[in-house]
């Protein structure tokens, strides 16, 4: 068996700043209220941890992809993205199509000047709108309105090209008639690429402990398969084709290279606190994790690596490929497990219409990707 991943499928870095204005009560990401907090030693050492892993990776090509997510890195200023870019590019160095993405609310939008962000080397921009209807906004907690996140895509739509909206659909009660209408309306802004995520109601959030308590009754699954079914045909309609199980793009070039790294199981560097990564050195895949509380992560050596054994590393794999529309690499899969798939199983997958092969690629349909975890399990042959 022979180690298929690693910086040949994509090489990325992962920048997690992790304060937010407001905290949502369904985010689970290791995030803290900015408050007045002085940040600029949080700053430092994220530019030292990714000077540092010059070190440790001296044989890695130049990166294709930065991701500034938390957390609301549009809180950084414009000086402070730049700070964070050169110093990716002075230890690694980019490729020349190189994608450096940030994550941003529509408040910071309206508030700074994307047209700085573009000059500080952003190229990318993702909007965190998650609804455009006032009543589900205050119910996911987020600090601006329906009005506001239409003023914040118009701006963004003015700076930036490749464009990301985010939102968030099966909220509880939510009616396909009314998530039908929202997203007509932002597909109506013709932004190239669309992340629709379905409420998730994690057990640590302030909408788990709700929950749990009662208060609150997450949308059942059989009625958000529904929504997802409906997401599909409307984004297709119009031009916006799934890539990935949660994500739509116009084009191949606007689809996430970054994301498309975790997908292909190459490597991708974690910085800032709590960010996890995925390395090869000498033929062994580390995980990667750093200090997650930001004061740890000022006087931590550097992340905690952990070896993934030839089979955890198979099955991450396996569970990532199956994403993206591309799909499940099969000499891949051979060259990780020791063993082709199970031909009974796959000619199954194909006879329930969940998923097809063609030039040894198993790609799985918008049907066989509500079950994407599902069928990861069952190909598994450990």
């Amino acid at each position: 068996m022979t180690l298929a991943v690693g910086p040949q499928y994509g090489f990325g870095l992962y920048v997690h700043w992790p304060y937010c204005a407001r905290i949502c009560p369904y985010c689970d990401f290791n995030v803290y209220a900015a408050k007045d907090r002085d940040t600029a030693p949080l700053l430092d050492a994220i530019i030292a941890d990714i000077q540092a892993h010059r070190a440790r990776l001296p044989d890695h090509p130049p990166l294709n992809s930065i991701f500034l997510g938390g957390g609301t890195p549009s809180l950084l200023s414009p000086d402070e993205m730049s700070r964070i870019i050169e110093a990716a590019n002075d230890a690694f160095g980019f490729t020349q199509d190189v994608e450096i993405t940030l994550e941003s609310n529509p408040n910071d939008v309206l508030r700074d000047a994307p047209a700085d962000w573009v000059k500080a080397g952003i190229n990318r921009l993702s909007l965190g709108i998650q609804s455009l209807q006032d009543e589900a906004l205050s119910f996911l907690g987020r600090d601006h309105d329906s009005a506001a996140a239409r003023r914040a895509i118009d701006r963004a739509q003015a700076a930036f090209d490749n464009l990301s909206i985010d939102m968030i659909y099966a909220r509880p009660d939510q009616s396909p008639e009314g998530w039908a209408a929202e997203l007509r309306e932002v597909l109506g802004f013709g932004a190239p690429h669309l992340s629709l995520y379905e409420l998730t109601i994690e057990a640590r959030t302030a909408f788990g402990k709700r929950a749990e308590r009662g208060e609150l009754t997450p949308m059942p699954d059989d009625d958000q398969a529904d929504l997802y079914e409906l997401t599909q045909t409307l984004c297709a309609e119009n031009g916006l084709d799934a890539y990935e199980v949660s994500n739509h793009a116009a084009s191949a070039r606007h689809e996430s290279r970054h994301n498309h790294i975790y997908w292909a199981s190459g490597d991708w560097i974690g910085v800032g606190p709590g960010a996890h990564g995925r390395l090869t050195v000498k033929g062994q895949r580390l995980a990667t994790e750093a200090a997650r509380r930001p004061p740890d992560y000022l006087s931590a050596p550097g992340p905690t690596e952990t070896p993934l054994t030839q089979l955890d590393t198979a099955r991450e794999f396996l569970a990532m490929a199956l994403r993206p529309v591309s799909g499940l690499d099969l000499k891949r899969f051979e060259a990780l497990f020791g063993q082709v798939p199970d031909a009974s199983l796959l000619a199954q997958l194909g006879d329930q219409s969940l998923a097809r092969v063609q030039d040894d690629q198993l790609r799985l349909t918008a049907q066989g990707r509500l079950m994407a975890d599902y069928i990861a399990g069952q190909l598994s042959p450990y």
